[in-house]
């Protein structure tokens, strides 16, 4: 099991966010507050990271991720009373569209603070689920 020490510092910063505001903001207010202790804590990032969707080749469309943090991991933020199969679902599709090896979705609705690590199965990654103390993978 590897231990992910950037995984970790986002989701300090997103505990220390949802600390200090609780639930019940839009969820562009918790992506600037996100972003804003992101930066007091050293981490590079870009916000809402255009990426193009294809479909047999062509490209269908495009979506945005809320974060790509230091080149490396995709952050999709909700602000709902409760994360659903479907919020999963767009944060899987969302690494694997960009390539990525690995995502966290971050929901700030809630009375606690909720986050899922999703992974592509293109990569093979074990990393520690903090809520839970176990290994848990999530693939697309």
């Amino acid at each position: 099991m590897v231990k992910d020490e950037l995984t970790y510092k986002i989701i300090g910063c997103a505990m220390k966010v949802h600390s200090s505001l609780g639930n019940g903001f839009q969820e562009v207010i918790y992506q600037r507050c996100l972003a804003i202790e992101m930066e007091k804590a050293g981490l590079s990032f870009e916000r809402e990271v255009e990426q193009k969707i294809y479909y047999d080749g062509v490209e269908v469309g495009k979506r945005r991720a809320d974060f790509v943090v230091e080149n490396q991991l995709i952050v999709e933020l909700k602000a709902v009373i409760d994360l659903e199969d479907v919020y999963l679902a767009q944060a899987k599709n969302y690494v694997v569209a960009y390539d990525f090896a690995r995502g966290l979705l971050i929901n700030f609705g809630s009375t606690s603070l909720q986050y899922k690590l999703v992974f592509n199965s293109k990569y093979n990654i074990a990393i520690a689920d903090s809520n839970s103390g176990n290994s848990e993978i999530l693939k697309s």
